[in-house]
């Protein structure tokens, strides 16, 4: 850029590149002066682009002859923010980023005149401008628009990454998303498809019968329940009463039901006091649907219908790719019981397993034989669980999901009943309930059940829970009573649902960490 000292990537920390940033912070500020000395304010208001890049392409894309596309082109009103800039003495090539893509704009002296070819030389790579004029292809073939208005809208005082290439650094990107979307190839169109994702979910539940509703996010604490999570919390202060932030859509779904909404679903924002890793981050996104007279294997179809419509119309196809592994959506999705699998891997029966045969020193064993320490320390956990339920369970995520299908969606299902606390009971086998959780790629997508609806049990259910939670249990859910009042009213029969949509998303856009599709993660504070 014309006298601008060189720029570097932003996000630097050491004291030259420090230096170097507020050079040039200075000398872009000079610059907001110089345009308001010419009577220009550096920060108008008021230009509106008549037309996107978008439009200028699908006008004129497709004609290769600069005789064509200048007597196809009409006059264009453009505005974005200058990613690349190349001078020649009296004309400059700029590249122009609106919210469509990219355009050429070539600014010459003769054609914008002595003043407005001055603005344009106070205007720096990041800036916001405007630009009016037709269209030409120049001798290299690129689209480019003539500008005979040059304006300058906004002036970014701060330089942008070098060369515009996209930000290396995963802390910088996260921490300064705003630069990360400006510069860094891809990102738009990743939150776009996010974009898409909720959307066809909408679409495809709305066309389903469902209606979407909205409950509340702050809950009293015995109503912060419907999984087993620990919750934050907060105070308010003109009721002077404890408040938690949700950690689930259920109960408040589930008394909707209750009250004749037979097909209700919300997409919502849940929080979890739990870690950060590259699968969880304590603010997430989540859809929850509930369906009357539906079962859980009612939902088994209705997800695989829901994750084949969603993978077609993101990826354009049934077979998508994630982290080199080639993953087929199209239906039917495996089931493999948790019990059995579990138990196969422990080297014993699944009657025996659910008994408790063996189970304890049979997780002893394979924790002495696991080769990751990790795998050993949730084995070694598991086989100090309180029921041979909780011991499969948390086996099953030491030996079981590992050796799920990497090429397939699949339902895990026979999910035992001391870790399902809000789900419905086999009647052939009340050691285990009607639940599945899908699996892709090996990470749990979707959790579903036919809900329990007796509310004897379900007191039951949640006495326990209290008696976890007297153990030390943090994640134990609370005694939630309106809950229990509410199915003495009477639930039908209902399945439900939640899908976590920013893992969804993860999958369909091939991003290995919910860092990438999440626009503002938590992070640790910079010291």
């Amino acid at each position: 850029m014309s006298n601008e000292p060189t720029e570097t990537p932003a996000g630097g920390t050491s004291a030259e590149d420090v230096s170097k940033e507020q050079e040039i912070f200075n000398a872009r500020l000079k610059k907001a002066e110089d345009l308001r000395a010419q009577g220009l304010n550096p920060y108008r208001n008021g230009w509106e682009p008549d037309h996107t890049t978008g439009v200028i392409a699908k006008e004129l894309g497709e004609l290769k002859a600069q005789e064509e596309v200048e007597k196809a082109s009409q006059t264009y009103a453009v505005a974005g923010r200058i990613l690349a800039n190349r001078t020649f003495g009296k004309a400059a090539f700029l590249k122009l980023r609106d919210r469509e893509g990219d355009l050429q704009v070539w600014a010459k002296k003769d054609v914008l005149g002595d003043q407005a070819f001055e603005t344009y030389k106070l205007a720096d790579l990041g800036d916001i401008v405007a630009a009016k004029g037709k269209c030409t292809r120049t001798k290299t073939g690129e689209l480019t628009l003539v500008a005979t208005e040059f304006h300058i809208l906004t002036k970014s005082l701060r330089p942008l990454p070098e060369k515009w290439h996209g930000l290396s650094d995963i802390e910088t990107r996260c921490r300064q998303r705003y630069l990360d979307l400006i510069v860094t190839p891809g990102v738009k169109d990743l939150f776009v498809k996010r974009h898409r994702i909720v959307r066809g979910i909408q679409r495809f539940l709305d066309g389903h019968g469902f209606i979407e509703v909205e409950t509340p996010t702050l809950h009293k604490p015995e109503e912060a329940g419907g999984a087993t999570a620990r919750p934050f919390q907060t105070h308010h202060n003109a009721l002077d009463m404890d408040l938690k932030l949700r950690i689930a859509l259920e109960l408040h779904l589930k008394r909707l039901v209750v009250g004749g909404i037979d097909r209700v679903y919300e997409i919502g924002r849940i929080w979890r006091n739990e870690g950060i890793d590259r699968r969880h981050n304590p603010e997430f996104t989540m859809v929850e649907f509930y369906q009357a007279y539906a079962t859980w294997q009612d939902l088994m179809k209705l997800t695989e219908d829901l994750l084949l419509c969603l993978a077609t119309d993101v990826t354009g196809s049934a077979k998508i790719t994630y982290q080199g592994q080639v993953i087929d959506f199209t239906p039917p999705y495996p089931r493999i019981s948790m019990v059995e699998h579990t138990a196969s891997k422990l080297g014993l029966q699944a009657s025996a397993a659910l008994a408790g045969d063996g189970l304890k020193q049979a997780c002893e064993r394979a924790a002495r034989e696991a080769h990751d320490k990790d795998l050993a320390a949730i084995l070694d956990h598991a086989a100090t669980m309180a029921t041979p339920g909780e011991m499969i369970a948390r086996a099953f995520e030491a030996v079981g999901e590992p050796q799920l299908p990497k090429d397939r969606p699949v339902f895990v299902t026979d999910f035992p009943i001391e870790v399902s606390p809000l789900a419905r009971k086999r009647d052939a086998d009340p050691r285990v309930t009607d639940r599945f959780e899908l699996f892709a790629a090996g990470m749990e997508i979707a959790n579903a059940f036919s809900e329990l609806n007796d509310p004897v049990d379900q007191r039951a259910r949640f006495q326990r829970q209290v008696e976890l939670a007297r153990k030390g249990d943090q994640e134990a859910m609370p005694y939630d009573e309106d809950f229990v009042r509410a199915l003495e009213h009477g639930m039908p029969p209902t399945a439900g649902e939640g899908i976590g949509i920013d893992r969804l998303t993860m999958l369909l856009t091939d991003s290995a960490s919910i860092r990438d599709v999440v626009l503002f993660p938590l992070l640790k504070p910079v010291k």
